[in-house]
């Protein structure tokens, strides 16, 4: 996958370390040179300095043929500037936009644009690890408001089915594990001891599903 990403801070960084990593074709683009020089001589991506909206720039690190392409800079406005040039101009299938500001994300996500805001996510995150840190997400969607989580099932819900664990729009059991073989439950499928579960909830929802669980609040 051609991806390129705008800034090379260190949220940049690492993505494009990441993703270099995974055997993608990275390009980094920031106008600060030492940005681009924190890159180790052995990433294998390429290094463009210049404006990360100038359409010059984009033209020479490849976004004609670019399948991905992420903004991370610490402006808001260049990371939004950039990412809809690149969706509406250069149509580049995925665009995801890093925001500062929470309130800017819910407006440009109304519009269509795919943003992730670090402020509403951490915020997010350090909640559920205080307050819920038996329930540990493996993974969030969005901003943090949907996070997957895996657990290993009560001993005490042993013989009761996937609906006692269900509440539609909020909690969902996704699979079950049980002897080593992964499905996708039926609501009246019964629990047995050992299953690991994957359950998707919302951030919104921890608590009742600790009470379903009857973990506390």
């Amino acid at each position: 996958m051609k991806v390129i990403i705008m800034g090379c801070g260190r949220v940049g960084e690492q993505l494009s370390v990441m993703m270099a990593g995974e055997g993608h074709d990275v390009v980094v683009i920031d106008q600060d040179q030492a940005a681009l020089d924190r890159l180790r001589p052995s990433f294998p991506g390429e290094k463009i300095k210049g404006v990360g909206f100038d359409r010059n720039v984009l033209i020479r690190a490849g976004i004609e043929s670019a399948e991905g392409f992420a903004t991370t800079s610490s402006s808001d406005n260049a990371n939004i500037v950039a990412a809809r040039i690149a969706r509406n101009v250069f149509h580049v299938p995925r665009v995801v936009a890093r925001l500062h500001d929470p309130r800017r994300a819910e407006i440009y996500q109304r519009l269509g644009l795919v943003t992730i805001s670090s402020t509403t996510w951490g915020a997010l995150r350090i909640c559920e690890l205080l307050t819920h840190s038996d329930l540990a997400p493996v993974m969030t969607f969005g901003s943090g408001e949907l996070s997957l989580l895996a657990l290993e099932l009560p001993h005490h819900f042993a013989g009761r089915s996937v609906k006692d664990l269900t509440v539609v729009g909020e909690i969902a059991v996704v699979s079950l594990t049980r002897n080593g073989h992964a499905l996708m439950p039926s609501l009246g499928l019964e629990f047995a001891e050992g299953d690991t579960l994957h359950l998707a909830v919302l951030a919104t929802s921890m608590s009742r599903l600790e009470a379903l669980l009857g973990m506390g609040g």
